[in-house]
């Protein structure tokens, strides 16, 4: 626990974070969410980074969607998503299908809220935080839209295929290719 270093068996058997107090830190938050959720009923929104499996979580929340929808196989349905103009304090109900997320961070570009879509990044701004994004599934065996930036998420700046979680779609005037270029993904921390 010297020099803020995170025990090695604490490390081995937990997720990833730079010093200890982040750690801990990242303890008690996700404490507070898995707790609320097993006492207080499900979350109106969740934290993103407070899952230690978000791509388990996800599919999870396929296989509740293609349940619910007759007809629906789980090999066609894919994950769809709408920025909303919200932060997680002005979410006061859950959405009727699909999930709310919060605590994601944009990198290489900036976010327009009035518009919900990206914009060049403001001077010396790297991260900037998202507003609650509503991930839900479709039924879909077609393509997407050619216009709207596919974005991935990764769990940390990292980007590696150990911490991709997912991709989302968010809306561009500009070429998707120009926010390819600049390498614009969502984190879900930043430390």
């Amino acid at each position: 626990m010297y020099d803020a270093r995170i025990p090695k068996a604490w490390a081995k058997i937990s997720w990833d974070s730079s010093t200890l107090g982040f750690w801990f830190t990242e303890l008690i938050d996700r404490n507070t969410q898995f707790h609320s959720w097993c006492f207080d009923g499900r979350p109106n929104c969740f934290w993103m980074t407070g899952f230690f499996n978000a791509q388990g979580f996800l599919t999870a929340m396929r296989q509740e969607v293609t349940r619910a929808h007759k007809g629906w196989a789980l090999d066609t349905v894919i994950i769809h998503n709408d920025v909303t103009r919200n932060m997680k304090d002005d979410i006061t109900t859950p959405p009727n299908e699909g999930v709310f997320v919060y605590g994601l961070y944009l990198e290489g570009a900036g976010w327009d809220r009035r518009g919900c879509k990206l914009i060049e990044p403001k001077p010396k701004i790297l991260f900037e935080s998202m507003p609650v994004i509503h991930i839900y599934a479709i039924n879909s065996t077609g393509g997407g839209d050619s216009r709207m930036y596919q974005c991935p998420i990764y769990k940390k700046p990292r980007r590696t295929d150990l911490t991709y979680i997912a991709t989302v779609v968010l809306k561009t005037t500009q070429n998707p290719d120009h926010w390819v270029l600049r390498g614009v993904a969502l984190l879900c921390d930043i430390k």
